[in-house]
């Protein structure tokens, strides 16, 4: 049988084979936690920005992706773009959780930033990543085999081949998965400004159209030199800005206040990621974005595939959209 050896160098080195089955257990996500019983939000954000340097990709290589000319030979940012596009349509088909998209977007991000990769071995990392975050995130119950996840995706790698990257992509993140990502750092916040607010101002900032629009930024590459906690400030400030209801709003953009001085933002930093942000949603709500094809996925299951998948791999079939208002 032929097996693919896979050649990716931080300089000079070659990585050698590997099979083996990766104790998930040993790196389980530790969730921000709200409500009754929660620790204080100023332990948590301590907890999450002391981290939050650690997990950072590194701004040296992600440069070199973005100075990379796009002739097939090297990673560029339009493949790392639709590479997560390919992992959102995955998350919306099997119904998984934003912690587990952003979780395999920080992993990838990460990973890209310290290896030199062939754009033929993107998918396997990507799908490896995506991997990883399943079985950190979702229940035990719900994670797919291996090689349903390479037939839904149209890989063509063998599950081999994903147990030997999943090393190697473990290794060089140095089996740190737990990264403080922008989705938590955005839950952390939505929670602690709603605590500020009257009823009818909790409805201004919908958690689910954040976390919409948050997805939306993970598909370009831009916001990958983000620090999280900024992302998901500059975040919950655009949308505060958009939504034109100043008898509500200057009550959330005091508390937004409050918040950029704990976190020790500048504002000209915060008017910059609001203007990337703007412009971001404007071109991804464009029809000339080329957004996650979730027919791509409905065509790959017909027939026999279908016939040997779960009924539960069949819970999303629309395309991931942005809530047109706050609910």
């Amino acid at each position: 049988m032929y097996t693919r050896t896979f050649q990716i160098v931080p300089q000079t080195c070659q990585f050698k084979r590997h099979t083996i089955n990766l104790n998930v257990t040993s790196y389980k996500m530790i969730d921000t936690v709200t409500g009754p019983g929660a620790q204080p939000f100023a332990v948590q954000l301590k907890a999450l920005t002391d981290l939050e340097g650690r997990y950072q990709p590194k701004l040296s290589g992600l440069r070199l992706i973005e100075g990379a000319q796009d002739n097939g030979l090297r990673m560029t940012t339009r493949l790392r773009e639709l590479e997560v596009k390919d992992l959102l349509s995955l998350t919306r088909f099997f119904g998984f959780s934003s912690d587990t998209f952003s979780l395999a977007i920080s992993l990838l991000d990460r990973f890209l930033s310290v290896m030199k990769i062939q754009p033929k071995h993107l998918s396997c990392v990507g799908l490896c990543c995506f991997y990883i975050a399943v079985k950190s995130s979702e229940e035990e119950k719900n994670v797919p085999l291996a090689n349903d996840l390479i037939r839904i995706s149209q890989s063509r790698f063998t599950v081999s081949d994903m147990m030997r990257m999943e090393r190697i992509i473990m290794e060089k993140l140095y089996w740190k998965v737990k990264a403080p990502t922008a989705l938590r750092f955005l839950r952390l916040f939505h929670g602690h400004i709603q605590e500020q607010l009257d009823a009818e101002s909790k409805t201004i900032l919908s958690l689910e159209r954040l976390e919409a629009q948050l997805k939306a930024c993970h598909c370009a590459f831009v916001f990958s030199k983000i620090k999280p906690s900024l992302l998901a400030m500059a975040l919950l400030c655009y949308e505060a800005q958009e939504q034109h209801d100043p008898e509500h709003t200057d009550k959330i953009s005091e508390a937004l206040t409050c918040l950029q001085k704990q976190l020790n933002i500048k504002g000209e930093d915060l008017v910059c990621m609001r203007e990337l942000i703007g412009k971001c949603l404007a071109d991804y709500a464009t029809a000339k974005c080329s957004k996650p094809n979730g027919q791509r996925l409905r065509w790959i299951i017909s027939g026999r595939t279908a016939r040997q998948l779960k009924p539960s791999y069949y819970k999303i079939t629309h395309l991931p959209t942005i809530p047109e208002s706050a609910l």
